[in-house]
């Protein structure tokens, strides 16, 4: 058993790495195009805030919508651990940390639709 814990924490920190590590390709992906053209790739003052408007600036690689995409996904990463610790606790049996793990995340996923900024 204790070499299973073993190699379910490494998987877990390689996801974590994988996360952070995408994540910051694409917000230096972001950052390169606003350097390259000078723009966000919107007016002044607006900026894209739902997540429909950040998907389409990403599909049009207007680089303020880049960063913004490679920011959510940075925000999604230890989200996505939550959810695979979930997996994993469920395949070794152990109910009592599948419960907690899965009440943590609702939580996490509520407070992600429920947030919001503030200008």
């Amino acid at each position: 058993m204790k070499r299973e814990d073993e190699s379910t924490e490494l998987w877990l920190a390689k996801l974590l790495k994988l996360g952070v590590l995408f994540s910051a390709a694409v917000i230096a992906l972001g950052v390169l195009l606003f350097l390259s053209t000078g723009r966000s790739g919107y007016a002044d003052g607006v900026f894209p805030t739902s997540p429909g408007e950040i998907w389409a600036g990403l599909l049009a690689l207007r680089p303020y919508a880049v960063m913004l995409a490679g920011l959510f996904l940075l925000i999604l990463t230890p989200i996505l651990r939550v959810g695979s610790s979930i997996l994993l606790f469920w395949r070794q049996g152990d109910r009592l940390y599948v419960a907690i793990t899965a009440l943590v995340f609702l939580i996490l996923i509520i407070s992600l639709f429920l947030g919001k900024a503030e200008s």
